[in-house]
């Protein structure tokens, strides 16, 4: 949900029908069979697990606002630290959500790693508060992501397929959706990824989509079983 964090915040998806509630907030017994109930706090790993062409890669596609949906809105609801509304929900924007596919490194498009990180970014001149605002938001993406040892003129195909990985996750570095993380790495990558994405959610929303139950069942905070057709129903995760 963008490069300023929102306090707090929890996702929901409403239609004229639903006006949903968050699972975490107290009013879980009205959404637990919901279709799409409310989606992760701040700070928090949310993880969506269920059977292949449930929905799941399509309720990601629709918070990143790369698909349209049907019928019904995507809403943004900030609470306090207790708990309370702080004002009425407000409609999600998409460049405020980061989406990591599977496979990202598929997507990279340019010749170095910085590119491939400021790809997007701001081109026009500006004052030098711009200059320093994405000077630091370069240097807090790396960082973050555990690439300061990485030169910046690297190629980013030549990476590590863990490293390709954190590059994924520093360009999208504000509130982030992944779609099966650990797909196609070997048990070292998958394993680094994993640790990263604990430190991730200590700073940044994260809501998962994956198969990988085991190797992510201890970052999870909140789980939620896509049943087919399309009903997010919330569950602990079946291990």
């Amino acid at each position: 949900m963008g490069s300023v964090p929102l306090p707090s915040s929890s996702l929901l998806i409403s239609s004229s029908s639903y006006n949903l509630g968050t699972i975490l907030t107290g009013d879980s017994e009205k959404c637990n069979h919901c279709p799409f109930p409310a989606i992760t706090p701040l700070s928090n790993f949310g993880l969506i697990f269920g059977r292949s062409d449930s929905g799941k890669t399509t309720l990601l596609q629709l918070i990143a606002g790369l698909s349209k949906p049907t019928s019904g809105s995507i809403y943004v609801q900030t609470y306090t630290d207790d708990g309370e509304k702080t004002k009425s929900p407000e409609p999600l924007q998409p460049e405020r959500v980061g989406i990591v596919f599977q496979f990202p490194e598929r997507y990279f498009v340019a010749d170095t790693v910085l590119d491939e990180v400021t790809f997007g970014w701001p081109r026009q001149k500006g004052g030098l508060q711009l200059r320093e605002l994405l000077a630091s938001r370069l240097q807090k993406a790396i960082t973050s992501v555990g690439l300061t040892g990485v030169s910046l003129d690297k190629d980013p195909h030549s990476l590590s397929g863990g490293h390709k990985r954190w590059l994924a996750l520093a360009i999208q570095f504000k509130h982030i959706i992944l779609d099966e993380p650990l797909t196609g790495l070997d048990w070292k990558a998958r394993a680094d990824v994993a640790k990263l994405l604990k430190q991730l959610k200590k700073e940044l929303t994260l809501l998962v989509v994956s198969h990988d139950l085991k190797e992510l069942a201890s970052l999870v905070d909140q789980s939620l079983r896509m049943e087919m057709g399309g009903t997010l129903k919330r569950e602990p995760l079946p291990i």
